[in-house]
């Protein structure tokens, strides 16, 4: 098992009730969500397992909850002897795979969450939209024919990529993908993510963490800001701030995890949009999600 890759899943894959089973059967996860409920000033397991889809799905919350559902799983594969051989997540994923990481303690994930929250929700103005169907050239072609600030943001798949800025340039590339025959779906989300229009945010977020201890890689870690392997960071805060402002190379990154000897990926988190992903981009991998105690079976599986 010390060639699998554990995946921290991002934004938008929340789900009522999301992480209850592996809460329910494990003292240390339980004790997590305590931790987490701490930190933030609530009750996160009511957040998770209680909440409906429209208050989990705001930013402020979806992002908290994703992050302690997916330490979860982490820790449900630990217990079950299984540690990552390397760790990577997408967007809101990296914060997971910081901790899985041991560059950030779990208190201190929760604060960098907590705070990253917080300055995202404020921000309002401008739109997200997936692109099925259409290569990475094209996608990138279409924005910058567009008037306007639009560009692609989220590397997600081969055939899948994310494009994001203001709301007149999404809407207006999204009509050229429609007319191209391609699917164009607009994202619910409150922002512009991954682009300049985050600008202010960051700066708040980069403040509020700069105090925040910090300790380099001990597993190896792979970034969607460079698509490639991290070995140290010179500044956590410096990159916790540009990452929330660049395109993330997710599709990049699963390459030169695959050319680095990486066959076998495991996702944490709810849902299974990083398994889709992983097998769109390396053909032939049969990547597994862990939520449940039988998904974790799943995985005992492949020791």
């Amino acid at each position: 098992m010390n060639k699998v890759c554990i995946l921290f899943c991002g934004q938008g894959s929340q789900t009522p009730g999301m992480g209850r089973e592996l809460y329910e059967n494990s003292e240390a996860v339980r004790q997590m969500f305590s931790l987490g409920s701490e930190i933030l000033g609530y009750d996160l397991p009511g957040l998770c397992f209680s909440a409906d889809a429209a208050t989990l799905s705001r930013t402020e919350n979806a992002q908290p909850a994703i992050f302690a559902v997916s330490l979860a799983g982490l820790i449900a594969l630990r217990e079950r002897g299984i540690e990552p051989g390397a760790v990577a997540g997408h967007s809101l994923g990296e914060y997971g795979a910081l901790c899985a990481a041991g560059v950030l303690s779990t208190e201190d994930g929760f604060r960098a969450i907590k705070a990253r929250a917080a300055a995202m929700s404020q921000i309002s103005g401008g739109a997200m939209a997936a692109i099925l169907g259409s290569d990475e050239e094209t996608v990138a072609e279409v924005c910058e024919q567009t008037p306007g600030y639009v560009l692609p943001v989220n590397y997600n798949s081969p055939a899948q990529t994310v494009i994001a800025g203001e709301e007149p340039a999404v809407l207006a590339a999204m009509q050229v993908f429609s007319e191209r025959g391609l699917r164009a779906v607009r994202l619910q989300v409150s922002g512009a993510f991954h682009t300049r229009l985050m600008a202010d945010a960051a700066v708040r977020f980069k403040e509020a963490i700069q105090d925040l201890p910090w300790k380099q890689p001990a597993v190896p870690y792979y970034s969607n800001l460079t698509g490639g392997r991290i070995e140290r960071f010179e500044s956590l805060p410096d990159y916790l701030q540009q990452h929330m402002l660049s395109p993330v190379l997710f599709t990049r990154e699963l390459g030169v995890l695959s050319d680095d000897g990486y066959e076998q990926f495991i996702e944490v988190g709810p849902g299974k949009v990083l398994c889709g992903l992983v097998k769109r981009t390396l053909r032939g991998t049969r990547p597994v999600n862990i939520e449940t105690a039988a998904d974790l079976e799943k995985a005992a599986a492949l020791k």
